[in-house]
């Protein structure tokens, strides 16, 4: 709870929040003098302090490592401070391995209860449809006198909050401001049956009445979400999302502190770090004009990267949902769950539609296994990123991931997928449904920005053949059709370019990523920027795979260590250079050691000094 209620926070932010009106206006002076200001909307500021910081909102190591999310009092009809402590509590568990033995809060990490307050608005990049949300945390210890700005993007299409874990862990408690943008994603989603979206405050509202995300279409039923149905394609925005957002951090704090204004880019240190497509987005960021960053800290970044063999996303993905799952027949040692048991007969199964497809060889199962398996090798795919992947292809992530992308890509709207898919509800036997109020109210706070989840699923014009869907997706990269060329036209504006000259930035990725595995992503992209003169070092970490947040599964805690630990490190290494106290990281293939079931350990890690 706040300490007072929130209502009463916002009529006493009414002058606060005029000022950082007027301010959008100019904006506070960016290094790059000629660059148009931002202009901001849906303005808010609230408070929290005693059991609703800004870290936790109260619930701590022991509330966010509760299995069940923190109870809403009207599932139908949230407030504003119940679904933000789920979406705190959702953000934190998709993230971080907070589980006992992990490490974290321990050996590593913090959520220190932050007392502060939270500005937030919706912010608009030039072109753009629909707008990306902005949100800033200012820390009630944040020092005028040395002034800390962290940024950040959520990783994949997370919510606001999608970054707590990353950004927020690491600079609230040191008392910097951190600043936030969903980059053009997030868990707005719009129930088309009922015609409701969500409010810049999370609750559900109509059509016209302050929404994050209004699809333009139509169609009467199913669900929209910004990423695949805005007609934009944020990815190729990332790094203006994220400059935009540190832009609108300036302004809260002017509005914050007015006797320490102006805020500037001159006169505040502004520290860029994120993960997987927030690490995408940081190093995208740093690319932009105007010496407005002082460094960048990115993690198992998704980027895309000019030669080198850099693959985009999309071409990766589409080829692991075909292949991976006969592949992954060929490999013994799978990290479980998936349990190789119950998923060997679709496995199979896999297999013989890709021979009769032409896709593979084999006159048997492990033949055809061995086929596809040979066939992602030779085309980069590592054991450790195959062996990893088999939790991507457990839970069906890479479909999921693949109709999205090629919507946004794309810039298809509600209806025109190109594959033929869509979202909702489904009942017990996989028909359609409309949402219910109470899966309504929660997409804001307990969806992870790509369905399926919160009740909102992916919906297959062909469901009994899923394999059609899978070959109309990679024909989309691999064919020549309008719907081809519009998509690949999407991800080629994704391309990222170098740095800027005498940027610091540190790139850290585990060996083992499964889903945006090293090769494909940081690797080309440090090879090309060290060989341009750019100041990029690079940390491999043996034995870390993508996803931190399932090291709680005994089988992965067991074989893979958690990334964070070392986006930390990097973090106060950066900060203590800035400083003039120390030296950035140097090139490292940081060898490891696994766990094996018992709690972490310093040396585990091994993380250099």
């Amino acid at each position: 709870m706040t300490t007072r209620p929130v209502r009463t926070v916002l009529a006493g932010a009414t002058l606060a929040l005029a000022a950082i009106s007027l301010m959008a206006c100019s904006t506070s002076t960016p290094r790059s003098k000629t660059e148009a200001a931002p202009m901001f909307s849906a303005l808010r500021m609230t408070e929290h302090r005693g059991s609703d910081d800004l870290l936790s909102a109260g619930l701590g190591l022991s509330g966010l490592r509760a299995m069940a999310p923190p109870a809403l009092g009207d599932v139908g009809d949230p407030t504003p401070a119940e679904l933000r402590r789920r979406a705190l509590w959702s953000n934190w568990r998709g993230i971080a391995d907070l589980a006992p033995g992990g490490g974290y809060g321990e050996l590593y990490g913090s959520v220190a209860s932050v007392p502060g307050r939270e500005y937030s608005a919706f912010a608009t990049v030039p072109g753009a449809n629909s707008p990306h949300r902005v949100l800033v945390q200012v820390p009630d210890g944040f020092d005028t006198g040395k002034r800390c700005l962290v940024v950040t993007a959520s990783s994949g299409s997370r919510g606001i909050y999608g970054a707590i874990a990353v950004a927020g862990a690491w600079g609230l408690p040191k008392g910097c401001a951190v600043a936030y943008t969903d980059k053009g994603a997030g868990t707005d989603y719009f129930d088309l049956d009922a015609g409701q979206g969500a409010r810049a405050d999370g609750t559900v509202g109509a059509r016209g009445d302050g929404l994050a995300f209004e699809p333009v279409t139509s169609a009467s039923t199913g669900v929209a979400f910004k990423h695949a149905h805005s007609r934009d394609n944020p990815e190729a925005d990332w790094g203006r999302h994220v400059k935009q957002a540190a832009q609108f951090a300036l302004q809260s704090l002017d509005s914050a502190f007015p006797q320490a204004a102006p805020f500037t880019f001159d006169n505040t240190r502004v520290i860029a770090v994120g993960i997987s497509n927030g690490g995408g987005a940081v190093l995208r960021a740093a690319e932009l004009d105007g010496d407005w960053l002082d460094a960048v800290v990115a993690g198992e970044p998704n980027v895309y990267a000019q030669g080198g063999g850099s693959r985009p996303l999309y071409d990766f993905t589409t080829e692991a949902a075909l292949l991976m799952p006969c592949a992954l027949l060929h490999m013994q040692n799978l990290p479980q769950p998936p349990l190789t048991a119950q998923v060997a007969p679709l496995w199979t199964q896999r297999c013989a539609a890709l021979k009769e497809s032409g896709l593979i060889e084999g006159g048997d199962t492990a033949a055809q296994a061995k086929s596809a398996y040979d066939m992602l090798k030779s085309h980069g795919w590592t054991d450790e990123a195959l062996r990893a992947g088999a939790l991507s292809v457990g839970f069906d992530l890479w479909r999921a991931v693949a109709v999205t992308y090629a919507s946004a890509y794309g810039r298809y709207g509600v209806g025109e997928l190109p594959c033929g898919n869509g979202y909702g509800a489904l009942n017990a036997d996989f028909s359609s449904r409309a949402a219910t109020a109470a899966e309504r109210a929660a997409w804001w706070s307990d969806a992870s920005g790509i369905p399926p989840g919160a009740g909102v699923n992916l919906l297959e014009s062909n469901p009994k053949a899923p394999l059609v869907t899978l070959q109309c997706l990679r024909a989309l990269w691999t064919g020549d059709s309008a719907d081809a060329q519009r998509v690949r036209k999407g991800i080629a504006a994704t391309q990222a370019g170098l740095p800027r000259k005498g940027l610091p930035v540190v790139v850290i990725h585990g060996s083992d990523d499964g889903l945006v595995p090293p090769a494909f992503t940081s690797a080309p992209y440090v090879k090309q920027a060290q060989a341009a003169g750019r100041d990029v070092r690079y940390w491999q970490v043996r034995n870390a795979q993508h996803f931190d947040a399932f090291l709680g599964l005994p089988d992965y805690g067991a074989r893979y260590l958690p990334l964070l630990p070392y986006v930390y490190a990097a973090l106060d290494r950066v900060s203590a250079q800035l400083d003039g106290n120390g030296a950035l990281p140097v090139d490292a293939v940081i060898a490891t050691t696994p766990r094996a079931g018992k709690p972490l350990e310093a040396a585990n890690l091994a993380i250099p000094r």
